[in-house]
């Protein structure tokens, strides 16, 4: 890592090539800045430990928040608005624990070749909280830093270190079990199980609450993979094209597949929840024009994130051992559910 000396303002401009005057500015919060030249200026001061950004309680000074673009690059503003809110979520968390969260965005080229953002070898830090889904090679290349490491929201098997996600199984075992006590006991499933971690646990959730209930799974009625990082509207018409028997509710691994099928629902004629219930998972506020009222597992976004401040802050040092913590999501019930 870079070893610690003063900083200016010129150092901040010759960084992002631009003029010292943008960036005092910027910095004394003066109009003659766009908001996103702003931005990075404050981040850029932030990383190299800028006047006030340097002045810490402790002497590690800041904690890397590696963040995937592609997660921040959703068509729908959802998605976006969700992980919007982790992501500033996380800079205020470790902001209250006297530390600076430099959000350190990993763009398409940068996983494809493995490259490490530059603030992991030109500056000090405390550690790295790695945020969302990134591919696994990419995710190794990380895990084999020496420094301390907490992955959020989702992980990879073979790569052990502390971990904070929602807890999916539990989560979803309780949306299914909501929709049994209700009275359905033909229940299909939609999520890729076969991306992430997330929608796997979700699907197990789901498995395990229909087995203890004595409930069998029709397997015409679930679709568990997919070509993307979520469920296309054609993969959803064709799970309806083939079904012969219709389950009267499904539980889907998300919102936005909630959503999507509740669309290819009302095409067919077919009205939720009279004709057919819906669960989600995460509590994603409906897209513009949308009046679906969805019955949903909401995830404690902000639980989530001063779980992984407090965590990677507590690591003595590199820590590599399969620790897991896991905020319990809430059912928040509408009126998606016959």
């Amino acid at each position: 890592m870079a070893q610690n000396k003063k900083v200016s303002m010129q150092d901040i401009a010759n960084r992002l090539n631009i003029s010292k005057n943008a960036v005092s500015l910027a910095l004394q919060n003066k109009p003659g800045v766009g908001d996103e030249l702003r931005h990075k200026i404050v981040e850029t001061a932030k990383a190299l430990g800028y006047g006030p950004y340097g002045q810490k309680h402790n002497s590690g000074g800041a904690v890397l928040v590696l963040v995937p673009e592609r997660i921040m690059s959703y068509e729908d503003n959802d998605h976006f608005q969700f992980f919007h809110d982790m992501i500033w979520g996380l800079e205020k968390s470790v902001r209250a624990k006297g530390w600076n969260a430099v959000i350190t965005p990993i763009d398409a080229e940068m996983e494809a070749g493995l490259v490490l953002p530059r603030h992991c070898t030109e500056m000090t830090y405390k550690g790295i909280i790695l945020f969302g889904i990134v591919e696994r090679a990419y995710a190794k290349r990380v895990w084999e830093l020496d420094v301390p490491l907490v992955m959020l929201d989702s992980y990879h098997r073979g790569l052990p270190c502390p971990v904070v996600a929602t807890d999916n199984i539990e989560g979803a075992y309780e949306a299914v079990e909501f929709l049994i006590r209700s009275g359905h006991r033909n229940i299909g499933f939609i999520g890729p199980t076969n991306l992430t971690s997330s929608h796997e646990e979700r699907w197990f959730g789901y498995w395990k609450a229909m087995t203890d209930n004595g409930l069998s799974i029709d397997p015409a009625q679930t679709t568990v993979k997919s070509v993307s990082f979520h469920h296309s509207a054609e993969e959803i018409r064709s799970l309806l094209d083939r079904l012969g028997h219709w389950p009267t509710a499904f539980f889907c691994s998300n919102d936005r597949i909630a959503y999507l099928l509740a669309d290819e629902l009302e095409k067919r004629g077919m009205r939720v929840p009279d004709d057919i219930s819906i669960v989600g998972f995460d509590d994603l506020k409906a897209g513009a024009g949308h009046k679906l009222s969805l019955t949903t597992m909401r995830v404690e976004k902000l639980r989530m994130c001063d779980a992984a401040a407090e965590l990677l802050l507590s690591l003595p040092g590199k820590s590599r051992e399969m620790v897991r913590y896991y905020i319990r999501p809430t059912l928040v019930v509408r009126g998606s559910v016959r």
